[in-house]
């Protein structure tokens, strides 16, 4: 198999786009959404990668590369078991949220909201290996336009696991006033994907299409997949180009995790949905 480490950018405009001027009260934030209840690996955050370090290490050790927002939080839960996550914060010296566990979007921007956050980057604690160089284009992009929400993912054209999101604070909260769904509750920017017609909606694709390549963290198979990356890896931050690189020395790697499918939490969501719509309206 032969894998290509050009990293190109190209920009997809879905609606015209108008350069705008730097705003001094513009204070740009990533809330990291974290967790130990997840459904498909528990405790998954604070697993260890290798030397004692977790996933969550990971996450922020990345994130501290970008050089595009101010402000870092960790968005948790109020439930006992996530005490943990604060405890992690508070011996790493990370601001951290706790909210409702269920509605993730209220927790967002809750959060949003008591840090002051007119920008928000949306990171999931499931992406140790995000790219940090992916993010500040992402942000940048969104910072010289006046677009509402911009993504790397619709469609996507990165691997798995170096997604990223950035919305308004404004297009966040309309979305927490608006939202009905379970999946838009829980999945944060969904009421957006919903409604596109509201939003001003922005897609970064690559180059080349890299989204047949998975570093995610859903299952204990890409766990290991992520522990034989970094044990591999003398430098700091890890990008898409070096786990490509690697790849093409080791292709056995990607076989680790090729089954694990990364839709689940998606299909669950829609059933989800599926059963409140049909509560709401009488039928079965």
């Amino acid at each position: 198999m032969e894998f290509s480490t050009n990293l190109i950018l190209l920009i997809t405009f879905e609606h015209s786009s108008v350069s705008i001027e730097d705003d001094e009260d513009m204070t740009i934030g990533c809330i990291v959404q974290a967790r130990m209840g997840s459904t498909r690996l528990p405790g998954k955050v604070l697993m260890e990668v290798i030397e004692g370090k977790p996933v969550l290490y990971y996450v922020i050790n990345q994130l501290k590369y970008c050089k595009s927002f101010e402000k870092l939080i960790i968005a948790t839960t109020t439930l006992p078991e996530d005490d943990k996550i604060v405890q992690f914060c508070t011996d790493n010296n990370v601001n951290y949220f706790r909210g409702d566990s269920k509605n993730v979007l209220e927790r967002h921007y809750r959060c949003a909201e008591k840090f002051s956050l007119s920008t928000i980057i949306r990171m999931p604690s499931d992406k140790p290996l995000l790219d940090p160089e992916v993010v500040d284009k992402v942000v940048e992009t969104f910072n010289t336009n006046y677009y509402d929400y911009v993504t790397n993912f619709l469609p996507p054209t990165f691997p798995s696991g170096t997604e990223v999101e950035v919305v308004s604070f404004g297009s966040l909260k309309k979305s927490w006033e608006k939202a009905i769904l379970s999946s838009e509750k829980e999945h944060v920017t969904e009421y957006i994907y919903n409604h596109r017609d509201d939003f001003r909606i922005f897609n970064v694709v690559n180059s080349e299409n890299l989204s047949n390549f998975r570093w995610a963290v859903d299952r204990i198979e890409d766990l290991r997949l992520v522990r034989e990356i970094v044990s591999r890896m003398s430098k700091s931050p890890i990008l898409i180009k070096d786990i490509l690189e690697l790849f093409i020395n080791e292709p056995s790697l990607v076989e680790i995790n090729k089954q694990v499918d990364g839709n689940e939490g998606v299909t669950r969501s829609e059933t989800e949905d599926k059963e409140f719509l049909e509560s709401k309206s009488g039928f079965k």
